[in-house]
């Protein structure tokens, strides 16, 4: 699964690493992204690339209230596009959403190490993601802007650490897998099953992301051997 992430480059860096035609979001650094908090995702509208923001946990139109985005900031990409939850935005609402890196623990129970999962070459890099608009149908004017983070089996780099992932695309597929009209299961099955980045790399990080609310740049600074306690 992915519970916690890092985005922060700054708008000119995603430009240049992403298939950005405007941007509709105001860019901040967030070394600590939580449940329920809004990301940085890139849509495709009337047939540009906007860069825009969603509340992460995935709210169905259908929806009675947003509470449910609480249990859905993760969607299997085996099973999404059958779900009732997210059938209709995999076929035709989907997004990147951004990231540098992410979280996971190693450990026993109650004294976990924190961990932190990138890129090898320390690019920023795109989930792939689905989104909605959930309407309050006592306040028309009030959309609800959401998306959930596909995951998929662990590679053999981040196995040892959680048996799930996240799905991050790889480049090419970005396009296509924006394009709202590209609505074919079989190809986006095949998009999320093998054009995705399976290599990443690990390091140990500060327990002070343990709190959803520290967000620093030293959350994804490396620790050193004797700081690290992998308890048994």
């Amino acid at each position: 699964m992915c519970g916690r992430f890092v985005g922060y480059r700054k708008v000119e860096e995603l430009v240049d690493n992403f298939p950005i035609d405007s941007v509709c979001a105001e860019i901040e650094a967030n070394y600590n992204v939580v449940p329920t908090q809004e990301v940085l995702s890139i849509v495709k509208r009337e047939g540009k690339n906007v860069l825009v923001k969603f509340h992460w946990g995935l709210v169905p139109f259908w929806a009675k209230d947003i509470s449910i985005g609480n249990r859905l900031i993760n969607a299997r990409s085996e099973t999404a596009a059958t779900k009732p939850s997210f059938k209709h935005a995999f076929k035709k609402r989907r997004c990147l959403i951004i990231a540098d890196g992410f979280y996971e623990w190693q450990g026993a129970k109650g004294r976990k190490q924190p961990l932190y999962l990138s890129l090898p070459n320390d690019k920023p890099f795109a989930f792939a993601g689905l989104w909605e608009t959930w309407i309050n149908k006592a306040q028309a004017d009030s959309a609800y802007n959401s998306c959930t983070i596909l995951t998929t089996s662990a590679s053999p780099s981040v196995r040892p650490i959680h048996h799930r992932m996240p799905v991050i695309l790889k480049p090419e597929k970005y396009d296509q897998w924006l394009d709202p009209a590209f609505q074919n299961l079989e190809g986006l099955n095949d998009i999320i099953t093998n054009w995705i980045e399976t290599d990443l790399t690990n390091r140990p990080v500060s327990k002070r992301v343990n709190a959803a609310s520290y967000n620093h740049p030293s959350n994804i600074e490396p620790l050193t051997q004797i700081e690290i306690d992998f308890s048994k």
